[in-house]
């Protein structure tokens, strides 16, 4: 059952925009109870490890970036469509990676991808120099 849909990926030029969009509305935690609930965004290249960019909590509504992305890109919720959301301004070729929403019932370090349980499958985003 998939439990994480994203949606938005794509290709762009170098200072241009995209927006991903994870439904979570089907998440539910494998092993433990919700508490912070937060949803993630995260990519990964070729030969490296999956690195967070952003996280939401949904219980307290703190973000956090990495600090590659602070001041381009914004993570907020989408309460009507039950989305969490990432708005991607001025793209650089280093943003070029696979997107994953990743959603965990806490996450005390947020950009630890052990503290994920459900994974979405995946988006790819290509900005050209």
């Amino acid at each position: 059952q998939v439990q994480l849909v994203e949606s938005g990926g794509g290709s762009v030029q170098a200072g241009g925009s995209l927006r991903l969009s994870c439904a979570t509305s089907q998440y539910t935690p494998k092993l433990r109870r919700i508490d912070t609930n937060p949803v993630g965004w995260f990519r990964q290249v070729p030969g490296r490890d999956r690195e967070g960019v952003a996280v939401f909590y949904r219980r307290t509504k703190r973000t956090y970036y990495a600090d590659s992305v602070k001041g381009r890109f914004t993570i907020s919720e989408d309460n009507a469509e039950n989305t969490i959301d990432l708005q991607m301004n001025s793209l650089k070729p280093e943003d070029t990676a696979m997107y994953y929403c990743a959603a965990g019932p806490s996450a005390p370090t947020w950009d630890n991808v052990n503290y994920y349980d459900t994974w979405g499958q995946g988006t790819q985003i290509t900005v050209s120099s």
